[in-house]
């Protein structure tokens, strides 16, 4: 099979019955962030109608478990997946996964988050067994076209993502057969891990990204290195989360906040060492500094949770899964999705709002609850964000379904 030139046209007439042409299955950054944004807005408005009492729950598993899952393995996990497959073909120089491989992955995707609504009265958890068969798949469908890329072109440097997407996948399926062994304690504190992992992904990426972005966007002599700081922050972030992962399942009398909170402040200590005031005036490059800013912020305030009873551990995290993955998301998924179709990185108001809107959905969930009440807090952080992925998909959902602006495939 003769190997797809990256930079080969697209097909000038592609017809409805050729799905599989489509440009959004030209590259995986397409339908996985056009999902992730739709399950974004449809999850999460469920779950306020169920805060509010709008809505009813009829599964056996409780809607907190539900609602923990997909935020992190469904709507997290697909943009990680979405992003390195995309950025793989970049950084290798290989051809990613497009056509029917990424559309068959993609319905894999998707039918696991039909799958939790699929009820057998004749078997118990037949629901939780689909979606767990289906993660699977998907997990795996995505890390071996990864690792292929990577393996192709002897990619050293990128090595590092295969064990990440590798753990997650372990924590989504240990997560899911502990809700069926109706352990809940325990699958809470697993999914509290994959968040911790999530927050490896997120300070990898951005050691990558963040510097290069600001000095390109800013038109800097030189980009901010902090090479050695990078190195620390990755085996004390490593440690870390081990040491969370220990305490929860394994050893109980372990404290790991002192552990999280070292991670914190040179999360902190970086963000500062990377801070620019030019970049305020810039909406993709202040979102995702004040995504990763929120990450030691985030952190910090997890580690005084296991200290002062002020900061609840559940309220600290969301500081972290709203602030910094949430927002790093929406800042980066608006970035890629014009970058990778040829457009300018030139953003609407609008979208400029949508990230203000997260970070302030952040402030509000973490912080708020202890002044005006958690469910006022929960419900009004809820609708923030629906509103920010709302705005997201009304600038980007065009953009993924059409063809690049130059004609070229991806």
């Amino acid at each position: 099979m003769r190997p797809m030139n990256l930079c080969e046209p697209m097909p000038e007439k592609v017809r409805a019955y050729q799905v599989t042409q489509w440009p959004l299955w030209m590259l995986a950054f397409r339908p996985y962030f056009l999902g992730a944004g739709l399950l974004a807005v449809l999850s999460i408005s469920y779950w306020l109608l169920i805060l509010t009492g709008h809505a009813s729950w009829g599964l056996t598993m409780p809607a907190t478990l539900w609602h923990a899952h997909e935020m992190m393995f469904g709507f997290a996990g697909a943009v990680a997946v979405g992003f390195l497959l995309t950025a793989a073909q970049t950084w290798t120089g290989v051809a990613s996964i497009s056509g029917s491989k990424l559309m068959l992955l993609t319905f894999i995707w998707l039918a696991a988050r039909g799958a939790f609504f699929i009820t057998d009265a004749g078997i118990e958890n037949f629901n939780l067994y689909g979606v767990m068969l289906l993660q699977l798949l998907w997990w795996l469908g995505a890390i071996a076209a990864l690792a292929n890329m990577l393996f192709k072109s002897n990619n050293k440097n990128n090595y590092q993502f295969l064990p990440i997407l590798s753990a997650l996948c372990a924590l989504n399926i240990i997560y899911l057969w502990l809700v069926v062994s109706a352990n809940m304690t325990l699958a809470l504190a697993v999914v509290d891990t994959a968040v911790l992992i999530m927050t490896l992904l997120v300070g990898v990426v951005a050691g990558r990204v963040l510097p290069f972005f600001t000095a390109r966007g800013l038109e800097l002599e030189q980009q901010v290195r902090t090479a050695r700081l990078d190195k620390v922050l990755l085996y004390s972030s490593i440690f870390a989360t081990a040491l969370y992962f220990i305490s929860q399942l394994f050893i109980p009398n372990i404290n790991p906040g002192w552990a999280l909170g070292v991670a914190g402040v040179l999360h902190l200590s970086r963000s500062l060492m990377w801070w620019n005031n030019k970049m305020l005036k810039v909406p993709l490059l202040w979102s995702l500094h004040f995504s990763y800013l929120a990450l030691g912020v985030g952190l910090i305030l997890v580690a005084v949770s296991f200290y002062s009873p002020v900061i609840l551990f559940k309220d600290a995290l969301h500081m972290i899964t709203i602030g910094t993955i949430g927002m790093m998301i929406l800042a980066m998924m608006t970035r890629v999705s014009h970058g990778h179709t040829g457009r300018a990185l030139t953003i609407p108001y609008f979208m400029a709002v949508a990230f203000a809107l997260v970070l302030v959905a952040a402030i509000t969930r973490s912080l708020l609850p202890f002044i005006i009440g958690p469910y006022i807090a929960w419900q009004l952080s809820a609708a923030l964000w629906i509103a920010a992925f709302i705005l997201f998909l009304i600038h980007c959902l065009p953009i993924l379904v059409c063809r690049r602006v130059d004609g070229r495939r991806g």
